[in-house]
Protein backbone atom coordinates (compact mmCIF):
# COMPACT_ATOMS: atom_id res chain seq x y z
CA UNK A 1 0.00 0.00 0.00
CA UNK A 2 1.33 3.20 -0.83
CA UNK A 3 1.97 6.25 1.26
CA UNK A 4 -0.98 8.53 -0.07
CA UNK A 5 -3.55 5.19 0.27
CA UNK A 6 -2.53 4.84 3.85
CA UNK A 7 -3.36 8.24 4.68
CA UNK A 8 -6.59 7.97 3.08
CA UNK A 9 -7.40 4.97 4.66
CA UNK A 10 -6.74 6.14 8.16
CA UNK A 11 -8.87 8.81 7.26
CA UNK A 12 -11.83 7.35 5.52
CA UNK A 13 -12.05 4.98 8.95
CA UNK A 14 -12.29 8.27 10.67
CA UNK A 15 -14.74 10.47 8.77
CA UNK A 16 -16.58 6.82 9.19
CA UNK A 17 -16.52 6.93 12.78
CA UNK A 18 -17.36 10.37 12.82
CA UNK A 19 -20.57 10.99 10.09
CA UNK A 20 -21.23 14.32 10.94
CA UNK A 21 -17.61 15.35 9.65
CA UNK A 22 -16.43 14.99 5.90
CA UNK A 23 -13.53 15.41 3.42
CA UNK A 24 -13.48 18.54 1.67
CA UNK A 25 -9.91 18.39 0.06
CA UNK A 26 -6.53 16.29 1.21
CA UNK A 27 -3.23 16.82 -0.48
CA UNK A 28 -0.07 15.21 -0.24
CA UNK A 29 2.74 17.10 -1.68
CA UNK A 30 6.22 15.65 -3.54
CA UNK A 31 7.83 16.14 0.30
CA UNK A 32 5.20 14.50 1.94
CA UNK A 33 3.45 17.34 3.42
CA UNK A 34 -0.29 15.99 4.60
CA UNK A 35 -2.76 18.98 4.21
CA UNK A 36 -6.50 17.54 5.30
CA UNK A 37 -9.13 20.17 5.33
CA UNK A 38 -12.83 19.15 7.14
CA UNK A 39 -15.83 20.39 7.35
CA UNK A 40 -18.94 19.22 9.38
CA UNK A 41 -22.40 19.04 9.24
CA UNK A 42 -22.50 21.45 12.77
CA UNK A 43 -18.90 22.69 11.80
CA UNK A 44 -15.65 21.74 12.67
CA UNK A 45 -14.09 22.02 16.03
CA UNK A 46 -10.64 22.12 17.31
CA UNK A 47 -10.86 18.77 19.00
CA UNK A 48 -12.36 17.41 15.55
CA UNK A 49 -9.12 18.81 13.94
CA UNK A 50 -6.75 17.23 16.89
CA UNK A 51 -8.95 13.69 16.20
CA UNK A 52 -8.23 13.67 12.85
CA UNK A 53 -4.95 14.32 13.28
CA UNK A 54 -4.40 11.57 16.04
CA UNK A 55 -6.27 9.05 13.89
CA UNK A 56 -3.36 9.72 10.71
CA UNK A 57 -0.09 10.10 13.02
CA UNK A 58 -0.24 7.53 15.63
CA UNK A 59 -1.03 5.03 12.81
CA UNK A 60 1.60 5.81 11.18
CA UNK A 61 5.25 4.47 11.38
CA UNK A 62 7.25 7.69 11.28
CA UNK A 63 10.63 5.57 10.94
CA UNK A 64 9.36 4.10 7.60
CA UNK A 65 7.93 7.21 6.56
CA UNK A 66 8.48 10.81 7.45
CA UNK A 67 5.85 13.47 6.81
CA UNK A 68 4.48 16.56 8.19
CA UNK A 69 0.74 16.73 9.10
CA UNK A 70 -1.84 19.72 8.88
CA UNK A 71 -5.22 19.27 9.49
CA UNK A 72 -7.92 22.51 9.35
CA UNK A 73 -11.06 23.52 8.79
CA UNK A 74 -12.87 24.68 6.05
CA UNK A 75 -12.61 28.54 6.18
CA UNK A 76 -15.98 30.44 6.55
CA UNK A 77 -14.21 32.99 3.22
CA UNK A 78 -13.59 30.25 1.12
CA UNK A 79 -16.09 29.43 -1.37
CA UNK A 80 -19.03 26.38 -1.30
CA UNK A 81 -17.29 23.37 -3.21
CA UNK A 82 -18.99 20.28 -2.10
CA UNK A 83 -22.84 19.76 -2.37
CA UNK A 84 -22.92 18.15 1.66
CA UNK A 85 -21.82 22.08 2.31
CA UNK A 86 -24.47 23.85 0.07
CA UNK A 87 -26.81 21.19 2.56
CA UNK A 88 -25.09 22.58 5.49
CA UNK A 89 -26.09 26.50 4.25
CA UNK A 90 -29.74 26.40 3.88
CA UNK A 91 -31.67 29.01 5.08
CA UNK A 92 -28.48 31.18 4.71
CA UNK A 93 -27.44 34.30 2.38
CA UNK A 94 -24.71 33.59 -0.28
CA UNK A 95 -23.26 35.44 -3.13
CA UNK A 96 -22.95 33.56 -6.07
CA UNK A 97 -20.77 34.24 -8.99
CA UNK A 98 -22.09 32.57 -12.11
CA UNK A 99 -19.69 31.01 -15.01
CA UNK A 100 -21.30 34.19 -17.09
CA UNK A 101 -20.10 36.37 -15.04
CA UNK A 102 -23.63 37.54 -13.43
CA UNK A 103 -23.80 38.41 -9.71
CA UNK A 104 -26.94 37.02 -7.50
CA UNK A 105 -27.19 37.56 -3.83
CA UNK A 106 -30.11 35.06 -2.12
CA UNK A 107 -31.14 33.16 0.91
CA UNK A 108 -30.51 29.46 -0.07
CA UNK A 109 -33.84 27.55 0.47
CA UNK A 110 -33.00 23.64 -1.31
CA UNK A 111 -30.64 21.81 -2.91
CA UNK A 112 -30.39 19.09 -4.96
CA UNK A 113 -27.62 17.15 -6.64
CA UNK A 114 -27.97 19.06 -9.78
CA UNK A 115 -29.08 22.61 -8.71
CA UNK A 116 -29.63 25.17 -5.94
CA UNK A 117 -32.63 27.40 -5.30
CA UNK A 118 -32.17 30.76 -3.84
CA UNK A 119 -34.96 33.33 -2.45
CA UNK A 120 -34.12 36.35 -4.03
CA UNK A 121 -35.80 39.28 -2.39
CA UNK A 122 -35.60 43.27 -4.55
CA UNK A 123 -37.32 46.30 -4.73
CA UNK A 124 -38.60 47.01 -8.40
CA UNK A 125 -40.39 49.69 -9.96
CA UNK A 126 -44.23 48.97 -9.39
CA UNK A 127 -45.40 47.71 -12.82
CA UNK A 128 -48.87 50.30 -12.78
CA UNK A 129 -48.85 53.37 -11.02
CA UNK A 130 -45.72 54.76 -9.16
CA UNK A 131 -43.11 53.94 -6.63
CA UNK A 132 -41.86 50.88 -6.02
CA UNK A 133 -42.75 47.43 -4.79
CA UNK A 134 -40.96 44.21 -2.39
CA UNK A 135 -40.60 41.37 -4.84
CA UNK A 136 -39.40 37.68 -3.59
CA UNK A 137 -39.04 35.42 -6.23
CA UNK A 138 -36.77 31.78 -6.53
CA UNK A 139 -34.03 31.48 -8.45
CA UNK A 140 -32.77 28.02 -9.62
CA UNK A 141 -29.37 27.41 -9.91
CA UNK A 142 -27.45 24.49 -11.60
CA UNK A 143 -24.15 23.67 -10.35
CA UNK A 144 -22.11 23.09 -13.10
CA UNK A 145 -23.42 27.20 -13.85
CA UNK A 146 -21.36 27.99 -10.33
CA UNK A 147 -18.16 29.77 -10.65
CA UNK A 148 -18.01 31.01 -7.18
CA UNK A 149 -20.41 30.87 -3.79
CA UNK A 150 -19.79 31.99 -0.72
CA UNK A 151 -21.45 32.60 2.27
CA UNK A 152 -22.32 36.23 3.06
CA UNK A 153 -21.28 36.80 7.43
CA UNK A 154 -23.51 38.99 8.76
CA UNK A 155 -22.52 40.62 12.32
Amino acid sequence: MSFKEQVEALLASFLEERKDLFLVDLKISADDQITVTLDGDNGVTLQDCLDASRAIEFNMDREEHDFALQVMSYGLSEPLALNRQYQKNIGRELDVVLTSGEKIEGELVSVDEESITLLLRYRRPKLIGKGKEDVEEEKVIRLDEIKKALVVIKF
